[in-house]
């Protein structure tokens, strides 16, 4: 894996820096338009950590996956569903747990947040939900990622694809973008293309 820090590509294998891009920007929006791309890298980032990761899986593709024997579970993962009737009290759940000790918490995707609801006051709420995780669990530790499949448009601005809704985000969040060429995984800080950004790879 490559983290891009325009001009700067710094081998990152251990995912040693994207770790600490992570921690320092929480939580952390990653950016994708290849969905297989996206749960490689969600999975050697899972693979990679020490602390217990809670997964909350809105589009059920990488519970699909692990339930189809392309990636294998590690026993300190804590996969979550939500539905439409039981997302409020598993938010909750998760909320008291990442507030307890340190935890590694994905959330994949946006997509699916904004899939299973059709008015956008829900999706806020689940977008304040990630802020109030992000923000209660930083005493212990914990950091927060959010996934989403996105495609950038002509005016410099991230949408979600398909769909093309905006993607929430505060001043706080950082946003990154992932794609990978031949074998190797790049994930770019977005808000510092013009600055001197970093690329983070992984081969």
């Amino acid at each position: 894996m490559v983290l891009d820090k325009n001009p700067e590509q710094v081998l990152d294998n251990d995912l040693t820096y994207i770790q600490n891009e992570f921690e320092q920007n929480n939580p952390s929006i990653v950016l994708c338009s290849e969905s297989f791309h996206k749960a490689e890298f969600l999975n050697r980032l899972i693979n990679g950590v020490k602390e217990p990761v809670i997964f909350v899986d809105f589009d059920l593709l990488y519970s699909g996956y692990i339930e189809s024997g392309m990636i294998q579970k590690k026993k300190n993962v804590i996969i979550v569903c939500p539905n439409q009737t039981d997302w409020k009290e598993k938010l909750a759940e998760i909320i008291t747990k990442a507030s307890e000790k340190k935890f590694l918490v994905v959330i994949d995707s946006f997509n699916g947040v904004y899939n299973m609801f059709e008015d956008r006051e829900s999706a806020i709420f689940v977008n304040s939900c990630i802020m109030l995780i992000s923000s209660i669990g930083k005493h212990v530790g914990t950091s927060v990622i959010v996934t989403a499949m996105a495609r950038k448009k002509e005016v410099n601005e991230w949408i979600l694809s398909p769909g093309g809704k905006q993607i929430i985000k505060s001043g706080k969040t950082g946003v990154y973008f992932l794609k990978k060429i031949d074998k190797t995984i790049t994930i770019t800080n977005i808000e510092k293309i013009d600055k001197n950004s970093k690329t983070s790879k992984r081969e």
